[in-house]
């Protein structure tokens, strides 16, 4: 807000132009989805970590949302077949919960970047014509 007197005489306070959104919604194929969503399907699955992002691109106009989340150092990553097991439970899980279809991609622990003070979850590599 603007407290400033106009050069025309207004004393009254003006709003400046609104620059980005205050929450973390997402519009993904015309659904709302919220990172907390997300959030709340990992939990229920002990294999995976509490490290994830999300990560947006665009794909013949269409979004296509890819969720990277870390497993558990006591997971068998090197057992493909368990991976792609979890990987498809995780996908129908948040298809059923969000009603958006989203790629699950599983990586090894510790290796989706850190970020000092507030996590990075999303990142939006859309490009908005």
């Amino acid at each position: 807000l603007h407290t400033e007197v106009c050069t025309c005489g207004r004393t009254m306070r003006v709003m400046d132009r609104i620059s980005a959104r205050s929450d973390d919604m997402l519009i993904i194929r015309g659904v709302n989805v919220f990172p907390s969503q997300i959030e709340d399907v990992m939990k229920t699955f002990p294999q995976v970590a509490s490290w994830y992002q999300i990560e947006l691109t665009r794909k013949n106009h269409l979004d296509v949302v890819t969720l990277k989340a870390e497993v558990n150092p006591d997971f068998d990553f090197d057992q493909i077949s368990a991976i792609e097991k979890l990987q498809k439970e995780i996908s129908s899980k948040l298809k059923t919960a969000l009603s958006v279809g989203i790629r699950v991609q599983l990586v090894e622990p510790k290796t989706i970047a850190r970020s000092e003070g507030k996590a990075v979850r999303v990142i939006d590599k859309r490009k908005l014509v």
